[in-house]
């Protein structure tokens, strides 16, 4: 068989927030199933990029005082060294706000206006007053239409769950100022996506699809294809459309081009041949891998922008479910939304590549995380079972046979039994069914185990004329734990590693194992796996209800509103004087201030509240900081707290104490 070529890619993680363990369910999937095709020796890529552009990335930033590229790039960092950390491997890891990403969509961009699939026309928008800025229906709040629930978004109720458009929204307010949209219109630039319509029922239905996808597709062609709105109009961070004054492409046009820039960058880097995989006529494979809330883009916008374009259309698209911890939504007050780093802090993360191995199915249904399952099931599985293999004969061999097995496992039925479930394991990778191939390979470590159960070298070293019957056992049982480990490599790569440092051989891989290791020196036995301890998951469900980083995602809604008596004994309010104010150079909004809050000495802070007051007003008050919050590091300096004030959202006003309180006194 001639070695395949695959282009891979995972849907691109926003940069305006942290990676956490919903987003790394679809990261080790695809990892895991990268890893297999490279171990069955074929050509794969996997790309991935930071989704860099949007309004939200734009306000976060406003916020915090630095520029967009000052954002994502620290967002980037840590995004990779989660990512790293839990050993998902790209090709290449790249940004959307790349050279490489803008030059592909301008490109995608004029052969579709050539081609007479770009449409304009004029629209009515919801438009911020203050700000001078269109607003994102997730950007405006007010009262539900339908029901009278407040503080909904502006395109559906989380209450009832009415859809409606931001005009019927009753008091609606901007959650950028605070001010009461107005309505603008502004031409904007459109995708002509119903002139795809046949081609889409085609292609959809020509197996790219799970059946579960294919046929919420025929949801959306009975109710009739729309017109994709693809502009944005300024102020807005992204690139700007060629030839057109203040407009801007919106994040979901060059997301997913995203992919190809990506691909184009390691292209450049590498040699390989971008036309070779996104010709139209390529003999490629390719996949994206993505979360079933975001198949709209993929399954319609996206391979119809790739015909329109005269580009390739992917092989297949493998959605997944949402995941849940402990049967509910991932929850901060209950310590269940849990970021990437804040487990890496406390567990291994070959333990989640493992658990989340063991429920993946083809299908799209939710992966739910139970914490004390999670535990039990590692700690079974992994250590109890493939590793204690390992453990319990390993020392024999050391200790009384110069560290070299013997020669049994050439003749044994148990070590063919072993092999004969390769193409049947290696079939579950393929298909993605990761969960049967956990138990396939489980029923095996559980053979592996019975047979020295039921042969007790610990015993029959103890009889005389058995050292040799010692010998094959323990020789049997470590090439045994060779094959589970190989088998296990896509899922453990980590731990594979280990055991080949174990087992003195360079690599594990699928043709080896069909020759056993016979006469063969082995390393001392090293422990590959810990237990999960109660402690651990105890300790990591209280960092995450300290987590005090609230970034939000576009994509996301965050829950629990509500906080408990407990949240809020935790933050240390505290008198503190202004002793010195100052503006900040080259920021539009931040002034610096020096804060006295007694014994504990001087804090620096950046506070947002430049249009308000000079320096002049606030030198001498007294007023209220958050004296325990994180510093942040900002592009021009770090600030060490928060002060708070007051505002109506057309004016800020801050909070003051009795001009008798000293400062450091505690707000109690």
């Amino acid at each position: 068989m001639s070695k395949r070529k695959i282009l891979v890619s995972s849907a691109l993680p926003y940069a305006n927030g942290e990676i956490h363990l919903g987003h790394l369910l679809e990261y080790i999937q695809t990892d895991i199933w990268v890893r297999y095709q490279r171990m069955m020796g074929n050509e794969c890529h996997y790309v991935c990029a930071d989704d860099a552009h949007g309004t939200p990335i734009m306000l976060k930033a406003q916020e915090l005082g630095i520029t967009p590229e000052e954002l994502i790039a620290g967002v980037s960092e840590r995004h990779q060294a989660d990512f790293k950390d839990f050993a998902i491997e790209f090709s290449q890891y790249h940004s959307t706000h790349s050279d490489e990403n803008r030059e592909v969509s301008e490109g995608i961009y004029k052969k579709l206006n050539d081609a007479g699939y770009i449409k304009k026309r004029t629209i009515s928008q919801a438009f911020d007053p203050e700000k001078k800025m269109f607003l994102p229906d997730r950007f405006i709040k007010g009262d539900c239409p339908k029901c009278g629930a407040v503080e909904q978004y502006g395109d559906n109720c989380e209450s009832c769950g009415a859809t409606y458009s931001t005009t019927e929204l009753k008091n609606a307010k901007s959650a950028v100022s605070g001010a009461t949209p107005i309505t603008k219109e502004s031409e904007h630039y459109f995708f002509d996506l119903p002139q795809f319509e046949e081609k889409l029922k085609k292609w959809t239905d020509a197996g790219h699809l799970q059946p579960e996808i294919r046929n919420k597709l025929s949801e959306w062609f009975d109710q009739g294809l729309q017109q994709w709105d693809i502009s944005r109009d300024a102020p807005y961070f992204g690139f700007q459309i060629p030839g057109v004054k203040d407009k801007f492409f919106y994040v979901w046009l060059d997301a997913p081009i995203g992919y190809m820039g990506s691909f184009k960058k390691l292209c450049d880097e590498t040699g390989l041949d971008f036309d070779e995989y996104f010709n139209k006529d390529s003999k490629t494979e390719m996949y994206h891998f993505i979360g079933k809330d975001i198949v709209y883009f993929h399954a319609l916008f996206w391979p119809a922008t790739l015909m329109g374009s005269n580009y390739r259309t992917p092989n297949a698209i493998f959605a997944h479910g949402f995941l849940t911890v402990n049967g509910q939504k991932m929850s901060k007050s209950r310590g269940t939304f849990i970021q990437a780093r804040t487990y890496l802090n406390h567990l291994n993360p070959e333990c989640l590549r493992y658990y989340y191995s063991y429920k993946l199915t083809p299908k799209i249904d939710d992966i739910d995380l139970n914490l004390e399952d999670f535990k039990q099931r590692v700690n079974s599985d992994l250590v109890g079972k493939v590793v204690n293999i390992a453990s319990r004969s390993a020392g024999f061999i050391v200790k009384k046979y110069n560290r070299t097995l013997s020669a049994y496992a050439i003749e044994s039925d148990l070590y063919n039994q072993f092999l004969a479930k390769g193409d049947e394991i290696a079939s579950m990778y393929e298909s993605r069914n990761y969960n049967q191939a956990m138990r396939e390979i489980m029923k095996l470590a559980d053979k592996a185990n019975q047979y020295i159960d039921e042969n007790k070298p610990w015993q029959l070293v103890k009889e005389d004329g058995k050292e040799a019957m010692v010998h094959d056992v323990t020789s049997l049982a470590i090439n045994l734990f060779r094959v589970l480990m190989t088998y296990l490599k896509p899922v453990l790569p980590v731990m594979a590693k280990d055991a080949e440092k174990f087992l003195n051989i360079d690599e594990l891989t699928w043709g080896a194992i069909k020759h056993p290791l016979t006469k063969h020196k082995i390393n001392k036995f090293k422990p590959m796996m810990m237990r999960i301890e109660d402690e651990q998951i105890a300790n990591l469900i209280e960092a995450s209800k300290e987590n005090i980083q609230q970034i939000s995602n576009d994509n996301e809604t965050q829950d629990d509103n509500m906080i408990q008596i407990d949240d809020f004994s935790k933050i240390d309010l505290r008198i503190a004087k202004i002793v010195k104010a100052q503006e900040v150079e080259g920021a539009d909004k931040l002034v610096q201030l020096t804060l006295d809050i007694g014994e504990e000495g001087t804090r620096n802070v950046f506070a947002g509240i430049k249009e308000y007051y000079t320096p002049e007003d606030l030198e001498g008050r007294l007023t209220v900081m958050v004296a325990n919050l994180a510093p942040r590091k900002m592009r021009f300096g770090v600030s060490e707290g928060m002060i708070l004030a007051a505002s109506d959202g057309k004016s800020v006003h801050l909070l003051s104490s009795d001009s008798d309180a000293k400062p450091g006194m505690k707000i109690r």
